[in-house]
């Protein structure tokens, strides 16, 4: 029995030891997602230059009396607390525009640069599938880069908002931009306002990462010229706008995301915040079903597309 017993003792441990490990899930996803910021360090690099730019203005403006800076005391506390967050928000536009910059060359980029030094041929080698491809690639103009330009932004907001209250009790003015600048609800307008914009400029992102995969060269004549084209067409040849009023439309996005009155500047706060309008705005959806149409047209010739 005792033989017995370590015989099948030896023989379960044996196979315990055998036994394969279970394999650990390989994410493709992420980790394209990784490689996508790894190649491109302009992403987060692009908005933090244009956010040293700013900030060096802002330093500069620092040599302007207090009174300037921070609004005359006579104004009305709501004019005033306006004036004060105009720098602010000028910074977030900046950054904001630079982010939209860079996700029009990224896009441009994506899928040609791999086709152009046909590095394509080893990364199709990998267990990664074309639409998982071309999802990481839409994934960091819709998700990573307003993320990033958000935090960029807040950064940027913060150092000025503790360079401008040193400036203000250096010369002794009591309303400092701490007990001025609303920064909570900008913070939260600006992370409404990135997303947003993003999800308005999905077709955009869409359009140019179908044209990345295509064109064999020049993809950002490829990309620009068509449209531009079709429209002084129809001007010519029909006397309409329709084509140019589309391209207005969907390279707007802030009236449909906001209840502004243009007249105002650039304030915006909680109060313009349009969540259930930029929801039901038939553009948005419409936006949305054709990008999803050019990125699966991208997975298409992606799959199927010889490197150039």
């Amino acid at each position: 029995m005792t033989v017995s017993t370590d015989a099948a003792a030896e023989t379960v441990l044996g196979s315990s030891a055998t036994a394969p490990a279970p394999a650990r899930a390989t994410r493709p996803f992420y980790w394209s997602v990784r490689r996508e910021l790894w190649e491109n360090r302009s992403l987060y690099m692009a908005p933090l230059i244009a956010a040293a730019v700013v900030l060096f203005g802002f330093v500069l403006s620092t040599i302007h009396p207090p009174h300037f800076r921070f609004g005359p005391m006579g104004l009305d506390p709501a004019k005033r607390m306006a004036m004060v967050a105009v720098p602010y928000d000028i910074a977030a536009i900046v950054v904001i525009l630079t982010g939209v910059i860079v996700g029009a060359f990224y896009c441009l980029g994506a899928l040609h640069n791999e086709r152009r030094d046909r590095s394509i041929l080893f990364w199709k080698s990998l267990p990664v599938s074309d639409l998982v491809t071309v999802a990481s690639k839409a994934f960091v103009p819709l998700v990573v880069l307003p993320a990033v330009v958000f935090v960029v932004a807040i950064g940027l907001q913060l150092v000025m908002l503790a360079l401008g209250t040193a400036v203000a009790l250096f010369h002794g003015v009591a309303a400092t931009p701490v007990t001025q600048v609303p920064l909570i609800e900008m913070s939260v307008v600006l992370l409404y306002g990135v997303f947003a914009l993003a999800l308005w400029y999905a077709p955009i992102w869409a359009w140019l990462l179908l044209v990345s995969g295509f064109a064999r060269r020049a993809p950002f004549l490829w990309a620009v010229l068509p449209p531009l084209a079709i429209s002084v067409i129809e001007t010519l040849a029909f006397g309409t706008s329709y084509v140019s009023d589309l391209i207005k439309y969907r390279t707007g996005g802030f009236d449909q995301a906001f209840t502004v009155n243009h007249q105002s500047g650039f304030s915006v706060g909680l109060s313009n915040i349009d969540i259930a309008g930029f929801l039901s705005t038939p553009g948005l959806w419409a936006g949305l079903a054709v990008a999803a149409a050019f990125l699966a047209a991208a997975v298409w010739q992606r799959r199927y597309r010889e490197p150039t």
